[in-house]
């Protein structure tokens, strides 16, 4: 990594260079900032934001390392509109209204 000063100079990545490394829409990425689930954006410019790439990287690794936890795919059965019925069900109720 280049130094300026002494100072290591951090290498930045803009939102084209996200995306291409990051596949979540932008929206999803800007609420996962908000959560603190993702790093930070920062301004160079009023009109230019960008990440730092070891940031992006280490979140990377770190989503890698760790397996997420999905959540439950919902009962069907328990909604109110358009309620999944049993096979059994169905036969049983066809034949009394028959």
């Amino acid at each position: 990594m280049a130094h300026q000063n002494g100072v290591p100079i951090k290498r930045t990545i803009r939102r084209q260079q996200l995306r291409e490394m990051v596949p979540l829409a932008d929206s999803t990425i800007y609420e996962m900032e908000q959560r603190g689930e993702f790093p930070r954006r920062f301004a160079l410019s009023p009109r230019c934001v960008v990440w730092d790439l070891a940031e992006v990287e280490t979140w990377l690794a770190s989503r890698r390392s760790t397996p997420i936890v999905r959540a439950q795919s919902p009962d069907v059965r328990q909604r109110r509109s358009r309620p999944v019925r049993e096979p059994g069900r169905v036969q049983a109720m066809a034949s009394k209204t028959g």
